[in-house]
């Protein structure tokens, strides 16, 4: 009923307006440029209706009371333009049947979050949850496992392969045999040389009983001598004779430790023909087959022809690259996380044993040597892993 009577007395307002234009118009026969203008701008400040959600009118009156509305709207335009003056009284008598307050919200900004950045205020949120802690600096890196003790075994001597003891990817102990050769020359040497020996022993035997005749003689030549039944001629000669049997007993034993050399000599060749294992590990590699012809240990590194790659699987270690940039905050022992490409759900810890005495020029970088902790099992030499190591506030990385 109030929008009714507020519409009521806009309407009589534009009639009034009306009525007055109407005398109004023998005085000014024109409107010019500028008034039309105002009226346009007039037109489409006008006011819609109240929408109906706030007071829902009566059905058969919406339309009544949207037309008078509209009359009294465009009624008041053609008011102001037979009088520009009185544009904001116009527009004041039309505002002033707004009601306070239908828009309490209107160019209201919301009112901003405030967040507390004191100590302590991000360690939980509303709702209970933790509030992320800054995160620490780290330095990151690449590289792979490698295998420090690994080596690959030639054949000293030159022979024939008779056998193979192991396969790929087997474990071996410590002197454990891993190819047998043969090599006739080897063993006709070994024969040689205990021939030799016997044959020196005898000639030992021989000369020291010559050596035992020689000292007789000498003693009985210098008892004769001292009682003048013998010459002094006599006497040099048996002198001469000693001097001969001692030289020549020691030319004995000496042609025996020759001999004995030589067995030695004969009998390590031969021994080098079984290739044995220089140290436990696992068998990585084997190029070797039954009867193939080996060269010697220097024609055959010269020809690239090993036999066996042994490796110690159990003491890896990984080398990784570091930007160079970070080696202020690198030293021994510090220690941080690593992560197998092969095994990506599976970290285990590391530790700095070494850093490289020099850096790469052509990467920037510069090379970590790190001992691992609890690795995953299947762990194996050349496998691609990322280290992690990460840095305290003060710039430490942990212990």
């Amino acid at each position: 009923m109030a929008i009714e009577n507020d519409l009521k007395q806009v309407s009589g307002l534009a009639h009034r307006a009306a009525c007055h234009h109407r005398r109004m118009k023998t005085h000014l026969n024109l409107v010019s440029e500028q008034d039309r203008k105002i009226a346009d701008t007039l037109k489409s400040l006008s006011l819609a209706a109240p929408p109906h959600d706030i007071v829902p009118p009566k059905p058969q009156r919406r339309r009544p009371a949207l037309f008078f509305l509209a009359v009294a709207t465009l009624a008041t335009a053609a008011g102001v333009m037979a009088y520009p003056s009185g544009v904001a009284d116009g527009i004041g008598a039309l505002l002033h049947f707004i009601p306070d307050g239908a828009y309490p919200n209107a160019g209201a900004a919301p009112a901003p979050r405030q967040v507390d950045l004191s100590a302590g205020a991000l360690t939980e949120e509303p709702g209970g949850i933790p509030a992320p802690l800054p995160l620490a600096r780290e330095i990151t890196g690449s590289g792979f496992v490698v295998a420090p003790k690994t080596t690959t075994i030639f054949s000293k001597y030159e022979g024939r392969i008779t056998h193979i003891s192991v396969e790929p990817g087997e474990h071996v102990e410590k002197n454990q045999v891993l190819i047998e050769l043969e090599d006739a020359s080897a063993r006709f040497a070994l024969e040689q040389a205990y021939a030799a020996k016997a044959a020196a022993e005898l000639v030992l035997a021989a000369r020291t009983i010559d050596l035992v005749q020689a000292r007789a003689s000498f003693e009985r030549s210098k008892t004769l001598t001292a009682s003048n039944a013998a010459s002094r001629q006599a006497f040099e000669d048996a002198q001469t004779a000693l001097d001969q049997a001692v030289n020549a007993r020691a030319q004995a034993q000496q042609s025996i430790a020759s001999t004995e050399l030589s067995i030695r000599i004969a009998d390590e060749k031969l021994a080098a023909l079984t290739i044995r294992a220089p140290f436990s590990g696992t068998v990585t590699r084997l190029d070797a087959h039954v009867g193939d012809m080996v060269l010697a240990r220097i024609d055959s590194v010269r020809e690239s022809l090993s036999l066996v790659t042994l490796t110690d699987t159990e003491h890896l270690v990984i080398d990784a690259d570091v930007a160079e940039t970070s080696i202020a905050s690198l030293k021994p022992g510090l220690r941080g996380e690593a992560v197998l490409d092969g095994f990506p759900e599976h970290p285990f810890a590391v530790e700095i044993l070494r850093l490289a005495p020099i850096a790469s020029a052509e990467k920037g970088t510069i090379t970590l040597r790190l001992s691992v902790n609890n690795p995953p099992a299947g762990i194996r030499p050349n496998m691609a892993a990322r280290i992690r190591i990460s840095l305290h506030d003060a710039g430490e990385a942990a212990r």
